[in-house]
């Protein structure tokens, strides 16, 4: 279905009844990559709401530079679509940039938030503190910063360099088709320019505020070629609330598709116990 929100209209998935899961993706996906999640989960009795985010899928792509696809943006969005939904509390997950986006949303209203999942991507400070061994796995966030360059060079040669990024991706080619539309690819590469420009990566490490008191489960895959499993595991230093970590071993980054009983298992306990 199409939402109208202020700014942008939004592709959204939205199914089953209960108590409502919102499900937020990361790059270069859509809400296609919690298809399993969505099954499993309306089969459990929860509502899932599956959005896809601004600039990705078939979701708007708004004028105006990188500014206009600030995680910030993505956060109001969805509490904007949450609004229009009529959800009050809820759970929340997220992969890749999902993640960084769910964080967003749980400090912005922590009251309604029931639990929050975080897949792949953990707190930043947790990030930060792994030091070079991370920073060596994400040379491409400032390839991305490049604007043109990057672009010419995931597209080079039919997608080879996007192509080879994603290549423990179940949906690789059927995720790399919508980035073939004008501005597509720029719009989807604008979230990494307005939320980790260079200047955030490599300025001074300031005090970062811990996510609040919610219950945070943190999960990451033993293939991740993107992330260290400090970047996660530590992230339970950086939580007001209670902690579980898990591992996925034998998956990659897009362990969803890839091991989704295993995920599906973990969120319905965590749900379960959270309820």
């Amino acid at each position: 279905m199409r939402v109208r929100l202020s700014e942008v209209e939004l592709d959204v998935e939205v199914s089953g009844e209960g108590p409502t899961v919102l499900l937020v993706h990361g790059f270069p996906d859509s809400h296609v990559l919690w298809r399993h999640q969505v099954a499993a989960l309306n089969a459990a009795g929860y509502r899932t709401v599956a959005p896809t985010l601004r600039g990705f899928g078939g979701s708007d792509r708004p004028e105006g530079g990188p500014e206009a696809y600030h995680p910030a943006k993505h956060v109001g969005d969805l509490l904007e679509l949450l609004a229009r939904l009529e959800v009050d509390r809820f759970h929340l997950v997220g992969h890749d940039w999902g993640s960084g986006v769910a964080q967003g949303i749980a400090h912005a209203v922590p009251d309604r938030v029931r639990s929050l999942s975080l897949l792949s991507v953990g707190h930043l400070a947790a990030y930060r503190e792994v030091g070079w061994e991370q920073r060596k796995l994400s040379w491409y966030m400032l390839l991305f910063q490049l604007p043109g360059v990057a672009e010419e060079w995931l597209r080079r040669d039919d997608f080879a360099g996007l192509r080879e990024m994603l290549t423990e991706h179940p949906d690789a080619e059927a995720v790399i088709e919508p980035l073939r539309a004008p501005g597509a690819l720029t719009a989807a590469l604008n979230i990494y320019r307005a939320g980790l420009p260079a200047e955030v990566q490599f300025a001074p490490e300031l005090p970062l505020p811990p996510l609040p008191a919610v219950p945070v489960m943190g999960v990451w895959s033993t293939g991740d070629r993107f992330l260290t499993e400090g970047s996660m595991a530590g992230t339970g230093a950086h939580v007001a609330g209670s902690w579980r970590y898990e591992r996925v071993e034998g998956a990659g980054h897009w362990f969803p598709l890839e091991r989704p009983e295993t995920v599906n298992g973990l969120l319905l306990s965590f749900f379960e116990k959270n309820a």
